[in-house]
């Protein structure tokens, strides 16, 4: 039978028929599940592995159009934000009682236990449209930090003035190519390592940047900073400064997205998951912080949208190249944390609805020299195959990486990291309607949705004006 995983915003696991080799008794858990082997440190590795990527590239960006006062608040409350609706949401992975009830093993069951009916719809559809938003959005970085590899060359060899424009098509290509074969890997545990190397490659990658703009900032180069960023009437018009505003919002937004792993049972998962959160989250912030407005304090209000591609950098031109296969090497972990669930999902679904399909649900033993017996399963072949070459095909079509960042974090971040934790912990806990807690608890939600609304209207109205501007076959930044 075909290994399968689901995912959630807080935990992922794998479906009761994945084991095939091994003593079941010893591989089931209490509740006759696989067993589960994460603790908070592969949880917050996870955390670090998906949070520390796009994100952290265009803080500069979002701090440059938001300046001095307005960033840095943004900032700090998006993180008080995500880490308290993630405790809320841990909380919620067992029903009724956080401790001792029932697990529910992904996002849409917890919606299901708490809330039920179309909401748990509305859940999925959210959620997997976002991870599906996530792959596209890694695709077009990491091609971005492969194209900056060869530019940075160029820069060195041919000096600063040369244009060295150079093409992201095949370098998506190349990441798509890699991404079929990582993609067969049946099941998520297999690439734990994966995720521990890219978390490794985010700190490097986000350590270089910020050393680069501290070294910058020692120069004593003078730059031109506000405490309200970007000058209407000098560097933009009044128009220009409300749509980028809310465009770093949304980018902003999308920095926080996180997944995390599935963890033991003992200490209570709720705790173990909160530990997680508050290491992740504060480990994030702190680099957030330090990138953003050392960043900014470095390039001020000419900013790049991408700090380590975007060529406010030309050397040392080693280490600059260093940091985006560093960048690469993370995007190609972190997009299978988030396509390996969606991959879950939909063989599941397909399963369930077609068990007596050989194609769906037969599983051929193949020798595979140097590794063993692979299960080959056809329907994961197509239908793998076929995900990532859509995504890919989409980046080519939409290149653009502060804009389609913004428009994935204003889409995701309202309905998965506010409203769903925020309901079914009034549902958990039973809060009396229009007590003080449900009224301020509601507050922040709608507040949140604004918030996402007008980001999202940012990035929409920043995805049109770079289509009006595109040239395909050069350089997208």
């Amino acid at each position: 039978m075909a290994k399968q995983m689901q995912k959630t915003s807080v935990f992922i696991e794998q479906s009761p028929g994945d084991y095939e080799n091994g003593d079941i008794q010893k591989n089931l858990d209490d509740d006759g599940r696989p067993k589960r082997t994460g603790t908070w440190v592969t949880a917050s590795a996870h955390i670090i592995t998906a949070v520390i990527g796009s994100g952290v590239l265009s803080l500069a960006w979002a701090i440059a159009q938001l300046g001095w006062v307005a960033g840095p608040a943004v900032l700090m409350a998006f993180s008080f934000i995500t880490y308290f609706t993630s405790t809320l949401l841990a909380d919620c992975y067992r029903a009724p009682d956080p401790v001792h009830g029932k697990r529910n093993y992904t996002y849409m069951d917890v919606v299901r236990a708490y809330l039920g009916g179309r909401k748990v719809q509305l859940c999925g559809l959210a959620q997997y449209a976002n991870l599906v938003g996530i792959t596209i959005g890694y695709t077009i970085t990491a091609s971005i930090s492969m194209v900056a590899v060869k530019r940075s060359n160029c820069f060195h060899k041919h000096g600063h003035h040369v244009k060295c424009q150079t093409s992201n098509y095949p370098f998506m290509v190349i990441f798509a190519c890699i991404q079929l074969i990582l993609s067969q890997i049946p099941n998520f545990d297999k690439l734990s390592w994966l995720s521990i190397v890219a978390a490794i490659m985010s700190f490097a990658y986000s350590s270089i940047g910020l050393g680069l703009s501290i070294a910058k900032v020692a120069g004593g180069e003078h730059v031109r900073t506000s405490l309200t960023g970007v000058t209407v009437g000098v560097d933009v018009s009044g128009s220009e400064k409300v749509w980028r505003t809310f465009q770093a919002i949304g980018d902003i937004a999308f920095a926080y997205a996180y997944s995390t792993d599935t963890i033991k049972s003992s200490p209570p998962e709720n705790k173990s998951m909160k530990r997680a959160s508050s290491i992740g989250v504060s480990t994030t912030t702190l680099f957030y912080v330090l990138c953003g407005l050392i960043g900014y304090a470095a390039f001020g209000n000419d900013a790049p949208g991408n700090f380590l591609t975007g060529f406010g950098f030309y050397e040392p031109f080693w280490l600059i190249d260093f940091a985006n296969i560093c960048i690469a090497i993370h995007l190609i972990g972190a997009y299978q944390v988030f396509a390996q669930p969606l991959f879950g999902f939909v063989e599941g679904w397909c399963s369930r609805n077609w068990p007596n399909s050989k194609f769906i649900t037969s599983e051929h033993a193949v020798d595979v020299p140097f590794y063993g017996i692979y299960y080959l399963n056809f329907f994961r072949l197509v239908w793998r195959t076929a995900y990532v070459i859509i995504t890919a095909v989409v980046a080519m079509i939409f290149p653009f990486f502060n804009d389609f960042l913004g428009l994935i974090g204003a889409g995701s971040f309202w309905p998965l990291t506010v409203y769903f934790p925020i309901e079914m912990h009034i549902a958990q806990s039973k809060t009396p309607k229009y007590s003080f807690r449900w009224i301020w608890l509601k507050i922040l939600s709608w507040v949140c949705l604004v918030v996402s609304l007008i980001a999202a209207a940012g990035s929409v109205q920043g995805l049109i004006q770079s289509l009006k501007t595109y040239k395909p076959f050069q350089t997208q930044e």
